[in-house]
């Protein structure tokens, strides 16, 4: 199908950010399609935490409910993927599916994929009892035997964070060395009550289908019932590169550099959610899509009146 459609705006990713997005867009009549591959970040995780009157809801649930109320507004979302895009006065985008769509202005919303530490049975039960974030798991599993696997020193930052929901945690060095820690971290370390357990990680011990302990490479078992571990974070910017989008490097990747509204370098593309920064949650990531397509449509209104003036 080479079908070449106009929109007013395209957004591209159809998570918590790009649905914000398009349903502010939806209500201020504005033509909007989101395009969604699928692939939202947290699709392991059987719940999501932290969403004031969401919280708990699983992930799919969310997504669909937000489905739901776009097309209430005459949004239309088509299950695929942008595999190309360009600009010549509007923003050209070629979707896998053969389809070509034009829009006058264009929201990246594609978020990031987590890579995990190459540990083996660490990716099998990410979301479960292998984990990252304890504001989005931590009272769920409160006061059991925690771990911690090291993936570089500011691993040190998330044991002492993991404190303030159990006071069990050992932190695994994996392929840290004692070197790398500070003065300042032994410090806070010892005063948390954290045992630093040097050592390469070796996998994961498993019984009746949930985590009993850490296995280090001299075979040396550690009771634990949770591990947090950090993955490496890896933006879906392709598409802001291809588009010519400044960005900036921080210590979690490459990132649009954009204004408070979400507004890239680019005129008329925009960002929202882990495409924009690593740390957006998703009331975060809604929230930026909320304030990107309430900009959008200002822009677009103020557009439209200074090209029809006489």
């Amino acid at each position: 199908m080479t079908e070449n459609t106009r929109y007013e705006v395209v957004v591209v990713g159809g998570g918590a950010a790009g649905l914000s997005a398009a349903l502010v867009l939806g209500r201020s009549r504005r033509r909007t399609l989101v395009v969604d591959a699928g692939e939202p970040r947290n699709a392991p995780s059987a719940h999501m935490q932290g969403y004031l009157s969401r919280d708990g809801m699983s992930p799919a649930g969310f997504l669909a409910v937000g489905r739901e109320e776009i097309a209430r507004y005459g949004v239309e979302l088509v299950r695929d993927r942008v595999v190309d895009v360009t600009r010549e006065g509007d923003f050209t985008a070629v979707l896998a599916s053969g389809r070509t769509v034009r829009a006058r202005q264009l929201v990246i919303a594609t978020g990031l994929k987590d890579e995990l530490p190459p540990v083996p049975g660490l990716a099998e039960r990410f979301g479960r009892d292998v984990v990252h974030c304890p504001y989005c798991h931590g009272w769920e599993v409160r006061d059991l035997p925690t771990g911690v696997l090291a993936t570089s020193p500011l691993s040190v930052h998330q044991a002492l964070m993991v404190t303030q929901w159990s006071k069990d945690v050992r932190l695994f060095l994996h392929e840290v060395s004692e070197s790398e820690l500070t003065d300042q971290d032994l410090r806070r370390l010892a005063t948390a009550g954290v045992t630093v357990v040097p050592g390469e990680v070796a996998g994961l011990v498993t019984a009746d289908d949930r985590l009993t302990g850490v296995r280090l490479a001299d075979g040396t078992v550690h009771d634990r019932e949770v591990l947090y571990a950090a993955p490496r974070a890896v933006p879906n910017n392709d598409l802001l590169i291809r588009l010519g989008a400044e960005l900036r490097e921080t210590p979690f990747g490459s990132y649009p550099v954009i204004d408070e509204r979400g507004l890239t370098t680019v005129p008329g593309l925009w960002t929202a959610g882990n495409a924009s920064g690593f740390a957006e949650q998703v009331i975060n990531a809604a929230s930026r899509g909320y304030r990107a397509g309430a900009a959008i449509n200002a822009d677009l209104l103020m557009a439209d009146l200074d090209d029809s003036a006489p």
